[in-house]
């Protein structure tokens, strides 16, 4: 894609005389400004109308980077972060990055194209995507997951804590051989959620081992296989699944494998989407403040877009477990 610069070069001028000859400006010789607009119909040149407008400050526009756009839990993110910033006068671009750093660097080069005013991001980890951020110097909230090395604002959860607090709950309904599928290893959300499964089972004095994890994608399939592979090897009576899109395939192993949630294996899982209570028995969750995360964060980056924000800052929030059928024997 040609550039601005790229124009200059081959009409032999400067890119400030590019931008008033693209711009129609007066002050520009008729001679160069027809050189210019020959070099960009030769290099197939189109100005960059957003940005164009973002520099004129007539409009303003956040991208928001998440992990997964099927999943409930970032669509309520997403609608959080969509009322702040629309109430402030901002537009907002959804991105979906599958939790692929190639995909997630893609979009970041994007947003930097279009010169959006900030970004919100689910940080996949990628040390690269980090550097760039780093290296524009542009507004940058995480959310769900910190940047590496914290190097932005991040509001995140206490998923450790509330992962402990399931286990808990299990243990008290009778559940012994306590199971955990979770996300990628180096996703701080699935290592938090397995640490935080580790320390229920050590504080209700199940002790554990790792014959009862498995890992997968944040998705429904791998769920489901993994579920079956712990389910046959490991015979736990009871789940701890780390997102609603892993508990759907969770739930496709038990009902294949005629196993009823509940009575036969205890289901807890994260995140209270919309299905959750249309199902029997409805399933337990670990409810995640969704929209509140969105919502502070578009704040948090509003401030910054602003410059009203000094050191850089951590906000976690708190999750609550919703006890329901699928985690009792009745």
């Amino acid at each position: 894609m040609a550039t601005i610069s790229d124009v200059a070069h081959r009409a032999g001028v400067s890119t400030a005389t590019v931008s008033r000859a693209l711009n129609g400006k007066s002050t520009v010789d008729p001679e160069l400004a027809a050189r210019v607009q020959s070099a960009a119909a030769e290099l197939g040149y189109r100005p960059n109308g957003p940005a164009r407008n973002l520099r004129k400050q007539a409009t303003a526009v956040l991208a928001l980077i998440i992990s997964d756009v099927e999943n409930p839990f970032f669509t309520a993110v997403a609608r959080g972060v969509e009322d702040v910033a629309h109430a402030a006068g901002y537009s907002l671009v959804l991105c979906n990055s599958d939790d692929e750093p190639a995909k997630e660097r893609e979009y970041i080069d994007v947003a930097l194209q279009e010169r959006v005013a900030g970004i919100l991001l689910t940080p996949t980890g990628d040390a690269d995507s980090a550097e760039l951020l780093a290296r524009y110097a542009l507004p940058v909230v995480a959310v769900d997951r910190p940047l590496p090395d914290s190097t932005g604002d991040a509001v995140l959860v206490d998923s450790r804590r509330a992962a402990e607090q399931a286990v808990l709950h299990l243990a008290e309904q009778g559940y012994r051989r306590i199971g955990c599928l979770t996300g990628p290893r180096g996703v701080l959300t699935a290592d938090d959620r397995l640490a935080g499964y580790r320390d229920g089972l050590r504080a209700a004095g199940l002790g554990g081992s790792d014959e009862l994890v498995r890992r997968s994608e944040f998705r429904a399939t791998g769920a489901e296989a993994a579920a079956r592979s712990l389910l046959a090897e490991a015979a736990p009576d009871a789940l701890l699944v780390a997102n609603n899109a892993m508990a759907v395939g969770v739930l496709a192993a038990l009902a294949e494998l005629g196993r009823r949630p509940g009575r036969d294996v205890g289901v807890v899982a994260f995140d209270d989407a919309p299905w959750t209570t249309l199902i029997d028995p409805p399933l337990t969750v670990v409810a995640q403040p969704a929209y509140d995360m969105g919502a502070l964060a578009a704040r948090l980056l509003l401030d910054r877009i602003a410059g009203a924000r000094g050191e850089v800052s951590t906000s976690t929030l708190s999750a609550h477990l919703v006890p329901r059928g699928s985690s009792t024997r009745g």
